[in-house]
């Protein structure tokens, strides 16, 4: 999947979540998929914890991340 249409799924609305970077608007932000990742969680693991969630919903807060360096 292309970049850009990966990073359609990134919102910021500022009703939720305060406004910070979500999936979908849905209530699970960026920086907290990041942190799975960080703190040693795989893909799949992550999925099977948010079943709501796909594999390129994961893919584009990485995506996200790279470009806000």
């Amino acid at each position: 999947m292309k970049e850009n249409k990966l990073l359609q799924r990134i919102t910021i609305l500022p009703e939720v979540c305060h406004g910070k970077p979500t999936i979908r608007g849905l209530r699970y932000t960026v920086e907290g998929i990041l942190e799975y990742l960080r703190g040693g969680d795989s893909i799949e693991e992550i999925l099977a914890e948010f079943e709501d969630l796909g594999r390129e919903d994961v893919a584009a807060c990485l995506v996200y991340a790279g470009l806000r360096k």
